[in-house]
């Protein structure tokens, strides 16, 4: 797939993020907009999976560490075919099947996810089940930079690096920002890259809005025997929706009918600005 055909499936999900924390009245659009080219690039071309098969034994598995970024996972199944779109406007609704954190019961969802740090010992455990059964799926988990705060992110490190996890990829999207400010105020994880790699990690620094930058992070980490991979995505929280981004207002909370409109005429801005570069 190439470049542009994954920004217009980014730009597709951010729409679907908006629209469902909007309806929703609740929710975290700012992380989820910031992982969302990373959601994408995974979905559309990184991962062995079938939308149509959504629990085949060789599938590779995904968790979302940080499960209150669920309208990021849940818009990109929702556009790669794992369930209907229409449904990302019942996000949070009583009876919807679309709650707040990932659950195991939707579609195309490996791993009930959202006390922050537990995700990826989850992740470490499929890895090392993979391993232990002579399978050859590969295991993503994707993490907050404020989420690493959280003591068991380390102790599952440690455990994977000891364990020479090969086929296990983490990422995590350092947007710098958590619900109470600046991660380097709160309480600094910096420098992470350093940290996972005295770990036994393999890691790879990446802009996390650069398709060409994270096809070839991944494929890195597909080559690099031996030990883990750690991503660090370096990303803009609410990417895409001008009044978001970088603005740690935007953590956890909806839109408005107002901002809602302005949200999505920025990126419906985009999607034209795309659609003009394809027929160029």
């Amino acid at each position: 797939m190439n470049n542009l055909e994954l920004q217009k499936h980014a730009n597709d999900v951010r729409k679907g993020i908006v629209t469902a924390v909007h309806s929703a009245k609740a929710g975290h659009p700012g992380g989820s907009l910031s992982a969302t080219d990373i959601y994408t690039y995974l979905y559309f071309e990184e991962m062995n999976i079938d939308p149509k098969n959504p629990d085949k034994d060789d599938r590779d598995r995904f968790v979302l560490s940080k499960g209150h970024t669920a309208p990021g996972l849940y818009s990109t199944l929702a556009n790669r075919g794992f369930f209907p779109v229409e449904d990302l406007k019942t996000l949070r609704h009583l009876g919807s099947y679309l709650q707040g954190h990932p659950c195991i019961h939707i579609p195309g969802v490996d791993m009930s996810s959202g006390s922050l740090g537990q995700g990826v010992s989850a992740a470490v455990g499929m890895a090392l089940g993979a391993r232990m059964g002579g399978k050859d799926f590969r295991v993503y988990t994707l993490l907050g930079d404020g989420e690493i705060e959280e003591g068991q992110v380390w102790e599952a490190a440690m455990f994977a690096g000891h364990r020479k996890l090969d086929n296990l990829c983490v990422i995590v999207d350092n947007n710098n920002l958590q619900i109470d400010g600046p991660i380097d105020q709160v309480c600094s994880p910096y420098p992470i890259d350093k940290k996972f790699e005295a770990f036994n990690f393999h890691v790879i620094n990446v802009d996390a809005h650069d398709f060409d930058a994270i096809r070839a992070a991944f494929k890195e980490a597909r080559e690099t025997k031996g030990m883990p991979t750690c991503i660090v995505a370096h990303s803009l929280k609410g990417k895409g929706v001008s009044f978001m981004e970088n603005s740690v207002d935007w953590h956890g909370k909806a839109p408005n009918d107002d901002e809602y409109a302005v949200a999505m005429a920025d990126l419906e801005k985009i999607g034209a600005e795309l659609e003009k570069a394809g027929e160029a």
